[in-house]
C-alpha cells in the first residue's frame, strides 16, 4: 500500500498549535513510509471562512518546514485541492446516494428544526434529528418539490446493530448505530457539509491513512457508513490525543485564550510562536513530543532523526498538556546550536520589528554570548539595549565604578589607560581588545587580576547589569560611542 495522508484545515482563522501537531504527525508518517503528504483546504463552510486565512495557513506550514507533495501551490493529479472548487463532484455523489436509497431529501426548515430541538430539550429527550422526512412517501416528496420547497440531502444512517471503528492508536471503537444521526450531506444551498466532502475527497485522492484529532471520533461512525454506502474501502484511522491547556485542565481552545497556572497568557497560534522568537526546529521538536516519544530519553532531536522512529502504534492516546516551559528550554538549546552568523541574521528582523537598527557587524560581535543567553529570539532586545540607548539602565556612579580590588585612583587610571588603548587599537576586534584590556586590568588591580576591572569597564560601556562580555560589547558599540561612554565614566571618577 502506498501511504497517502492529508492535512485538511478549514480556513476559518490561524493555524492552531493542535492542528500544527496533526500536520507534523501526518508529514512524519508520510516521510517515514516513502509516501505522499497532501494539503487540502476544506472551505465548504463559506460563512466561517476568513479572508486571507488560507495563505496564513500555508505560510505557517512553510515556516515549520512541512512541505507537501500535492496541494495548493504544488498541484497534483487529484486536484483541485480546495473544496469550494470541487462542488460538482459532491453534488454528483450526493445524487448517487439518493438514487441508491442511501440518502433522502429533507424539507425541514431551520426554524422548524430549532423548535423541535427546543421541545426535545424541554422533554429531556434525544435532541437529534427526528428523521421526519425519512418516512415521506415518494408522492409527498414530489409534491414538495413541485412547489419549489428547498431541501437538504440527509444520509440514511443504519439504525440497528453497531459500527466498529478500527483505530491504530486506540484499538477498535464500537458505537451503537442507534447513536448515529441522519447527518446533512448536502445543504439546501447546494453546498456539501464536511462529512460528504471529506469522504468523497479522501476516496478520490486515494488517502490511505487518516491521522486527525480525537474530536473527530464522534464523526467516524458516520464516515465509515458513508464509505460502506458508496461501496468503497475506508482508510486506516488514527485519532490523535487531545491537546490540553498547560495546566492539564481542559482542551486548549482555538477561540478562548489559555493561561498557565501562573496566570500568564500562553500562545496558541503558530504565527504567535514564529513572531514570539521561537525557531521552527524547536517547535517541531516540541510538538513531536506531545503524545509521542523519541526514546532513549532524548528530549532534543532534529525532526529528521525522529522520522525513522515514528510509528502510529507508539502514540499515547491519553490527552496531553503542552509544557511551555519545556518549549522555552528546547528553544534555548536550539539557539545554542546556531552558528554566530546564523544567529545574527535570525535576531536582526526581531530587533528591526521593535524599531532598533543594528548593524550586521555589531550583531555578529555579540552573537557568541547571545547563544547562551537567549530562550527566545525576542529576548535579544533587552540584552542588547545598550546599543541604542545612551541612557543608563542602572544609576552610574563613581562608587559603582570602583571595587575593593580597584580603588578610586586605580579605577581612574585604569579607565584612562583603557580609553587610550581603545582609541588606538588596531585591529578593532575582540581578540585585540581582550589582550590589551586584560593587561590593563592586571596592572591596576591590587590582586593583579583583570576581573574586577573588566566588570566595572563593562558597566561603564553598556550601562547594564546584564550584557554581553565587555570585549564583544565594545566591538558592537563601535569605537566612537565606546570612547564617549568612557569619557563619562572618567569624568565621574575624576570628580569623586
Amino acid at each position: 500500500m502506498t501511504v497517502r495522508v492529508r492535512f485538511a484545515p478549514s480556513p476559518t482563522g490561524y493555524l492552531h498549535i493542535g492542528g500544527a501537531r496533526t500536520a507534523l504527525y501526518n508529514w512524519m508518517f508520510a516521510r517515514k513510509n516513502g509516501g505522499q503528504f497532501i494539503l487540502r483546504i476544506e472551505d465548504t463552510d463559506q460563512k466561517r471562512s476568513v479572508k486571507g486565512a488560507t495563505q496564513a495557513l500555508i505560510d505557517a506550514l512553510r515556516w515549520m518546514g512541512l512541505d507537501w507533495d500535492e496541494g495548493p501551490g504544488v498541484g497534483g493529479p487529484f486536484g483541485p485541492y480546495v473544496q469550494s472548487e470541487r462542488a460538482d463532484l459532491y453534488r454528483q455523489w450526493a445524487q448517487w446516494l439518493l438514487d441508491h436509497d442511501h440518502a433522502y431529501k429533507c424539507f425541514c426548515t431551520a426554524d422548524e428544526l430549532k423548535e423541535r430541538r427546543a421541545a426535545q430539550k424541554a422533554a429531556r429527550g434525544d435532541q437529534g434529528y427526528d428523521r421526519r422526512c425519512r418516512v415521506l412517501s415518494p408522492a409527498e416528496v414530489a409534491a414538495r418539490e413541485a412547489v419549489g420547497t428547498p431541501f437538504a440531502v440527509r444520509f440514511k444512517a443504519p439504525t440497528e446493530g453497531a459500527t466498529v471503528i478500527p483505530d491504530v492508536i486506540r484499538g477498535d471503537i464500537t458505537v451503537p448505530n442507534a447513536q448515529i444521526a441522519d447527518a446533512v450531506l448536502l445543504k439546501s444551498d447546494g453546498l456539501p457539509t464536511y462529512h460528504l466532502a471529506n469522504v468523497v475527497d479522501d476516496h478520490f485522492m486515494e488517502i490511505s491513512h487518516i491521522l486527525r484529532a480525537d474530536e473527530w471520533i464522534s464523526s467516524a461512525p458516520l464516515h465509515i457508513n458513508l464509505y460502506a454506502a458508496f461501496g468503497w474501502d475506508h482508510p486506516v484511522y488514527a485519532h490523535l490525543p487531545l491537546v490540553l491547556n498547560p495546566s492539564g485542565r481542559g482542551k486548549l481552545s482555538k477561540r478562548t485564550q489559555a493561561f498557565d497556572d501562573g496566570g500568564r497568557e500562553v500562545l496558541v497560534k503558530v504565527e504567535e510562536f514564529r513572531d514570539g522568537g521561537y525557531l521552527p526546529q524547536a517547535l517541531n521538536n516540541f510538538l513531536a513530543n506531545v503524545g509521542w516519544s523519541f526514546g532513549d530519553d532524548r528530549e532534543k532531536f532534529p525532526i529528521e532523526e525522529a522520522i525513522p522512529r515514528f510509528r502510529l502504534e507508539d502514540i499515547n492516546p491519553a490527552p496531553t498538556r503542552l509544557p511551555y516551559d519545556k518549549l522555552d528550554w528546547l528553544n534555548g538549546q536550539w539557539i545554542q546550536d546556531m552558528e554566530p552568523l546564523e544567529l545574527a541574521q535570525a535576531v536582526k528582523p526581531f530587533l528591526e520589528r521593535q524599531g532598533h537598527e543594528v548593524s550586521a557587524e555589531a550583531l555578529l560581535a555579540v552573537a557568541p554570548s547571545l547563544r547562551v543567553r537567549l530562550k527566545r529570539l525576542t529576548d535579544a532586545a533587552d540584552f542588547l539595549k545598550f546599543l541604542w540607548e545612551d541612557g543608563e539602565a542602572t544609576t552610574l556612579t563613581a562608587e559603582r565604578l570602583t571595587h575593593n580590588k580597584l580603588p578610586g585612583d586605580a579605577a581612574l587610571r585604569s579607565f584612562q589607560a583603557a580609553r587610550a588603548f581603545i582609541a588606538a587599537a588596531q585591529p578593532f576586534d575582540v581578540d585585540s581588545l581582550a589582550a590589551g584590556l586584560n593587561a590593563i586590568g592586571e596592572s591596576h588591580t591590587t590582586n593583579g587580576k583583570a576581573g574586577p576591572f573588566l566588570g566595572v569597564l563593562r558597566l561603564a560601556v553598556t550601562r547594564q547589569d546584564v550584557s554581553p562580555p565587555v570585549f564583544e560589547s565594545i566591538v558592537a558599540l563601535g569605537r566612537e560611542r565606546t570612547l564617549a561612554r568612557l569619557d563619562s565614566a572618567i569624568k565621574l571618577l575624576a570628580n569623586a
